[in-house]
């Protein structure tokens, strides 16, 4: 199911669950529910296929995201932080697979533990998930994605002369999306 359908099917829990709050005359519980539930709503529609706008949750190429969009779009930012690790944790698969001498594909890293072994230089290829503080000092280049899609042919090509260069330098490569299934490299 790709990210557009899930924060779909999300969204339209939390307004069941905002209107059915009201009802039971839990008004000011119902308020919250029903902001998270528009935040999904436009999530979802930002993230189809056919409308596609990662730049909508204001990643930098750093990793981080601003204030604003950290307010803004709390609810879905704590949401997917909790459910990448909790999917993470019940596929039990490997976190990263070696496709290539030196080139890396895998899921979202939390820990150093994460990462493959060596000097990694890491293609982060998500718009929803902040780069974590292991990978601080270490070359990072991010080319904002939402999970399930492919980036931009000219975004591809800037991570293919960046991780270029870095392999020049005998590099490891580490490609990153949310969970690992990145479908854009196969």
């Amino acid at each position: 199911m790709g990210i557009s359908a899930l924060i779909g099917l999300k969204s339209t829990a939390l307004l069941c669950s905002s209107y059915i709050t009201r009802k039971l005359g839990l008004k000011w519980f119902s308020y919250p529910l029903l902001y998270a539930s528009l935040i999904s709503y436009l999530v979802s529609v930002a993230s189809h296929p056919s409308i596609n706008l990662p730049l909508l949750l204001g990643k930098s190429t750093d990793g981080s995201f601003p204030v604003w969009s950290k307010i803004i779009f709390a609810p879905f930012l704590i949401f997917i932080r909790i459910f990448v690790p909790v999917r993470r944790f019940k596929r039990r698969e490997p976190l990263y697979t070696e496709i290539s001498d030196g080139l890396y594909v895998g899921g979202w890293p939390t820990s150093l533990e994460d990462l493959p072994p060596g000097e990694i230089s890491v293609i982060d290829c998500t718009c929803e998930l902040p780069k974590c503080r292991a990978l601080n000092g270490k070359a990072y280049l991010c080319v904002a994605t939402w999970d399930t899609r492919a980036p931009q042919p000219s975004q591809i090509e800037s991570a293919v002369r960046w991780a270029s260069r870095k392999r020049a330098q005998k590099k490891p490569i580490y490609v990153h999306c949310a969970f690992g299934e990145c479908p854009f490299l196969f």
